[in-house]
């Protein structure tokens, strides 16, 4: 694996996998099974590349060598230094890509990571040989949805310097989401960034095959979601649904994630 330094080892179950750093020490990954890396894992928002290592060691046991990223801002990666959505994420991790030195790989991107992945996949198709997604909002909800009116109007009036960046944050605080009031810093710019972006020019320029696997009780990102964006894909595509499942497909299913991940290997 050219360009990458082994920082520490530690046992996974029967496995041993192996923390690794990548384009210059900005992103790290741990590394499962021997041989070249055939799939690349992509955790979502607030998550780490730990969520796949039940998955990750179920394909080291029949021989499939893969790589579950930290991506900057979580885990051991360093936040970003500018901000920026899954666009700017792909840019980043296009040299870890190339570094692995097995390409093209199978992408799995869970929740963030499927907005990573889509971009990837379109954007430098030599990388990569499918994309599977769960739980990825790749496409805006149909129902829509606006912040509260009370917030709309607090951040209108902060605008005007009717009221205090003080203020404002409390605001923030109370209306926002959950992983926007965890977020600070530059990682709050890169969550703002990203709930605002939509892939439908990425999605209709991906060719390769894609599989969308789902938690029918995912209330986060609903079926409807995946079903839309599979339908703008001009390649080969399926969707298939885990019943009872909800939006951590990556925890809740790890032996379904691995089994659907190897299809795209065939």
């Amino acid at each position: 694996m050219a360009g990458a330094a082994t920082l520490n080892e530690k046992t996974i179950g029967s496995l041993e996998s192996v923390l690794r750093a990548y384009a210059n020490g900005t992103i790290f990954g741990e590394t499962y099974g021997e041989g070249e890396i055939r799939v690349i894992w992509l955790h979502g928002w607030g998550r780490t590349g730990a969520d796949f290592a039940k998955s990750a060691e179920l394909l080291a046991q029949r021989g499939v060598a893969s790589l579950a990223l930290d991506l900057p801002g979580f885990g051991a990666s360093p936040p970003p230094a500018t901000a920026g959505g899954a666009r700017t994420y792909a840019t980043l991790l296009v040299s870890a890509l190339k570094e692995v030195g097995s390409t093209p790989v199978v992408l799995v991107g869970h929740s963030f990571g499927g907005r990573i992945a889509s971009v990837l996949a379109s954007t430098y198709p030599e990388l990569v040989s499918g994309v599977l997604f769960t739980g990825a909002p790749l496409v805006k909800r149909s129902s829509g949805g606006r912040s509260p009116l009370a917030y709309r109007i607090i951040r209108k009036a902060r605008r005007l310097g009717l009221v205090s960046e003080s203020r404002l944050e409390k605001a923030r605080q109370r209306y926002g989401s959950v992983d926007y009031r965890a977020a600070q810093g530059v990682m709050r710019e890169v969550l703002v960034a990203s709930v605002n972006e939509s892939y439908e020019v990425e999605l209709k320029n991906i060719h390769q095959k894609v599989i969308a696997l789902w938690g029918s009780e995912d209330h986060d990102v609903p079926f409807d979601v995946a079903y839309r964006a599979l339908g703008l894909i001009p390649g080969e595509n399926e969707l298939e649904l885990l019943m009872d499942i909800g939006h951590l497909v990556p925890l809740a299913a790890p032996t379904d994630l691995a089994r659907v991940t190897e299809k795209l290997l065939s």
